[in-house]
């Protein structure tokens, strides 16, 4: 039974519906309400579950990514506090850093865009109402990606801060 035949239906029931004479409630059938519902369940394309699932599938692997990414950025805040407060190795710090960053960035380009890729594959074959949810999802992981874009600017300006502080400190001291 087609999906759009059961929402007719189910508007039909509302419009033939005995009215509450306090509040504007209707009084339905439950049983012929829980049977039109079972019928929608059934109507349902199979393509819609299954990019359900992608989309679950994609939300995890997302979300998977960007704690690596949080993980990669606490240890490279770490590394650099540690090679900031010693002074003869500022140098070496300055590149770990680098290394750490793009690391993290690489790395979480990797695992996002394999979930895409992963999300792609399956969700070509869904019907149209699957792609109005990829394109949720879509936007959801642009605003992770700016996310962590502004929270890896942030931390380049941490370093940089550090190093100024430190190089400041070396030329005020005397010979």
């Amino acid at each position: 039974m087609d999906i759009l035949h059961l929402i007719d239906r189910l508007e039909e029931m509302a419009s033939e519906a005995r009215r509450l004479p306090v509040g504007g409630g209707l009084v339905i059938s439950r049983q012929r309400l829980l049977d039109v519902i079972d019928r929608m369940r059934v109507a349902v394309p199979r393509e819609v579950y299954d990019a359900r699932d992608v989309l679950q599938r994609r939300e995890q692997l997302l979300e998977a990514a960007q704690q690596e990414v949080a993980h990669l950025v606490e240890e490279s805040k770490t590394e650099i506090e540690k090679r900031l407060e010693q002074t003869e190795v500022v140098k070496v710090a300055e590149e770990r850093a680098r290394e750490v960053l793009a690391q993290a960035q690489t790395r979480a380009q990797d695992l996002l865009r394999s979930a895409e890729e992963q999300a792609r594959g399956r969700l070509d074959d869904a019907q149209q109402s699957s792609r109005s949810q990829m394109r949720e999802a879509d936007v959801y992981a642009l605003q992770t990606l700016k996310r962590l874009e502004q929270e890896l600017d942030g931390f380049m300006t941490t370093v940089r801060r550090g190093i100024n502080a430190l190089e400041q400190r070396a030329a005020e001291r005397p010979g």
